[in-house]
């Protein structure tokens, strides 16, 4: 079969590698038919790493992915031949203690679709998964909308796990697919006002059609001062979403006393900065977002009954020949690209 394979910095070829076949009797091989462009993957085609997991080139990125099933190991009950599948791409062991808490995303023996020295991506023309990484969608949602499920499960997990969000200011920061993934959801459960903020005029101009209250760019604007001032009392949680040092410092100044902040976004960097006074003095929280928790069969159900829209997401689509094209462009941010999404078929 083909697949796209990493083999240095910014280096994506197609090659020829074997067939995957199943393994134990609860395997299922999919026929891929999208899969979403996400920043991590351009994290290690650009830059070769995120933090201690290092590509061992030639290597194959891609986890956003969906499809549909070709073959299932002779213990599966949860999918069948010819079903169109949305793809969870955490590999958890269910025997750690952390996946008997009820703590598969941070399983002890996760194991990774698209992750060095865990699991070969998805940008392959077949792949095989166990079962429970697999939801079934209907036949009336495309691949494209199904790829989307694995960062809006993120989102959705994100925003219910903060504060109640029924009447909540919650603010934004860095308007990238998985800021959009958790604005959405955060629409749906009822927050008052909404702030979004980017360095990209294209995706500030876009957050208002959205759902946004108000969107603008840290690069012409004093972003804190202009939501302070329509948010005298600040933010009850603010999302960062971008991985940036300095959004991460505009989340502390625009939080109120006892708020939350909710860390989404991967820093190119090691270690994150926080103004220890400001901190203590306002009592923030701070969470870590690593994934998602049971979320997925929500968000497909969400999308199927119209309480979101995530369609408009997906600004730019390649065939799966022109995978490079969409990671070049996904990488240089061009062309007011939200999530560029290959398509197999």
């Amino acid at each position: 079969m083909k697949a796209m394979v990493l083999t240095g910095l910014n280096q994506l070829e197609m090659k020829e590698v074997p067939d995957p076949h199943l393994i134990s009797e609860t395997d299922v091989i999919i026929r891929m038919g999208a899969v979403g462009v996400c920043g991590s993957d351009i994290h290690y085609y650009k830059e070769g790493s995120i933090g201690k997991q290092v590509v061992n080139y030639p290597f194959r990125v891609g986890h956003e992915g969906s499809g549909t099933v070709t073959e299932v190991g002779k213990g599966v009950t949860r999918v069948t031949t010819g079903e169109r599948v949305a793809i969870d791409p955490a590999i958890s062991c269910w025997s750690c203690d952390q996946c008997l808490s009820g703590r598969p995303h941070t399983c002890r023996n996760l194991a990774f679709l698209g992750c060095p020295g865990q699991a070969e991506g998805c940008l392959s023309e077949y792949i095989v998964m166990p079962e429970s990484c697999l939801y079934p969608v209907s036949d009336n949602m495309s691949f494209g909308l199904a790829a989307l499920t694995e960062p809006l499960s993120i989102g959705l997990y994100a925003a219910e796990i903060s504060i109640p969000l029924k009447g909540a200011k919650i603010g934004i920061l860095g308007f990238g697919p998985i800021g959009l993934s958790v604005l959405l959801p955060a629409v749906a459960m009822g927050a008052s006002d909404i702030y979004v903020t980017d360095k990209i005029d294209a995706r500030v101009k876009k957050a208002i059609s959205f759902g946004a209250s108000w969107s603008g760019s840290p690069v012409n604007t004093d972003v804190v001062s202009e939501i302070i001032d329509r948010e005298p009392d600040m933010l009850d949680v603010v999302f960062e979403c971008c991985g940036d040092q300095e959004a991460m410092d505009q989340a502390v100044e625009l939080l109120k006393p006892g708020g939350k902040l909710m860390i989404i976004g991967i820093p190119p960097f090691d270690t994150w900065k926080f103004p220890v006074d400001i901190l203590r003095h306002k009592e923030l929280s701070i969470q870590n977002v690593r994934r998602q928790v049971n979320r997925v069969d929500k968000i497909i159900q969400m999308i199927s009954d119209g309480i979101i829209d995530p369609e408009p997401m997906i600004t730019h689509e390649f065939p799966f020949k022109e995978t490079k094209k969409a990671f070049e462009m996904v990488s240089a941010y061009s062309d007011g690209v939200l999530k560029a999404m290959i398509n197999f078929e």
